[in-house]
């Protein structure tokens, strides 16, 4: 009888583990990279790059042009010509491309003050190894923080949320430490 319960589990774990290999294969079978590039429009890249590169921390990677034919024919932009600043969390393939660009033009929009303000993308997510050196950061280029922050979220973990220059809301969530 053990036996036989046995044979019935290790049968019904094995099912389970291929099952498990096909459904990871299917869901990742129509992608060529696990990662998502965004592109940002934003008012003033300076400001922005300021923001993201000493505040948040990210490092800049590579960059681009979007000339006038390409943006037309691409449907990007009406045939204006953009440079495009890479940045990331780390200087790696893995690493998400955060791609800001900017058309010298102030948002046609209010600057949200929460995110059920607007429709759309409305916050990104960083998870950090240690809050405060970013808090510190921040404080000193006087980026305003949102809620009562930083907000504890368990034992180990808090929140700080924020926004950009161009009012995208960034939580970033780790350990003070």
């Amino acid at each position: 009888m053990n036996k036989a319960i046995m044979t019935v589990y290790k049968c019904v774990k094995i099912t389970l583990f291929v099952f498990g290999c096909i459904l990871s294969a299917q869901a990742q079978s129509n992608f060529s990279s696990k990662v998502i590039g965004v592109g940002v429009v934003v008012a003033d890249i300076d400001r922005s790059l300021d923001f993201y590169v000493k505040g948040i921390g990210m490092v800049k990677t590579g960059n681009f042009t979007i000339n006038e034919d390409f943006g037309k024919r691409s449907g990007l932009t009406n045939g204006v010509a953009v440079a495009v600043t890479i940045l990331k969390l780390e200087n790696s393939p893995e690493a998400t491309d955060w791609k800001l660009m900017s058309f010298g033009n102030k948002a046609a929009h209010p600057k949200p003050k929460k995110i059920q303000d607007d429709t759309g993308m409305q916050y990104i997510t960083i998870q950090v190894k240690a809050l405060q050196p970013i808090i510190d950061r921040l404080t000193q280029m006087k980026v305003p923080f949102l809620g009562s922050t930083p907000t504890p979220l368990n034992d180990k973990a808090h929140f700080v949320f924020v926004q950009d220059p161009d009012g995208n809301f960034i939580e970033l969530i780790g350990p003070l430490q």
